[in-house]
C-alpha cells in the first residue's frame, strides 16, 4: 500500500503527529508538508491522510490551500483520513475543529473517508504534546491500514 500523509504544523506539535501516523502506517509511506504535495501525483496513493493544527475552528492556510488546489475529484476512488492537533480549552470546542473540515473536503473531492476524523492534543495553545499522543498517532495510522485489510 502506498500513503502520503500530508500535513501544516505552527509549532511543530502537528509535524510529530504526522510522522508518528506515518510509523504506524506500514508499506511505502511519504510524509510531507502540504507546501511540498504535488497535487498532480494524488491518484499515485492508495491512502491519502490530511492534517493540520486548529486555528479558529479552521484549517490553516497552508492546508486549504492544498485541499482547495486539488482539482475537481483529485481524490476520487482513494481512500483518505483526517486529522488534527488541538487545545483542550472549552472554548477551542465552540469554534470546532480542522479534521472534520479537512475530512469533508476530501470527501467532496471524491475520496473516502476510511475513519471518523481524528484530534490529537495539545497543552495549551503551542504544546508540547499531551502525553500519549504519539503513541496514540501510531497506532491510530495502524488501525487504519487494518481496518483496510
Amino acid at each position: 500500500m502506498k500513503t502520503l500523509i500530508v500535513y501544516d504544523s505552527v509549532y511543530g506539535n502537528t509535524e510529530k503527529i504526522a510522522k508518528a501516523i506515518g510509523e504506524g502506517v506500514t508499506g511505502e509511506v511519504m510524509v510531507l508538508r502540504a507546501g511540498e504535495a504535488d497535487l498532480s501525483k494524488l491518484e499515485a496513493f492508495d491512502l491519502i491522510i490530511a492534517g493540520c493544527p486548529t486555528h479558529g475552528g479552521r484549517p490553516t492556510p497552508a492546508m486549504r490551500d492544498f485541499l482547495n488546489g486539488a482539482p475537481g475529484p483529485a481524490f476520487k476512488g482513494i481512500n483518505v483520513a483526517a486529522f488534527d492537533t488541538r487545545s483542550t480549552n472549552k472554548l477551542v470546542s465552540i469554534f470546532g475543529y480542522a479534521a472534520g473540515r479537512i475530512g469533508n473536503s476530501l470527501k467532496s473531492k471524491g475520496g473516502r473517508l476510511v475513519v471518523s476524523p481524528e484530534g490529537f492534543y495539545v497543552k495549551g495553545t503551542q504544546g508540547p504534546l499531551k502525553e500519549g499522543e504519539l503513541e496514540r498517532a501510531a497506532a491510530w495510522g495502524n488501525g487504519i491500514i487494518d481496518g483496510l485489510k
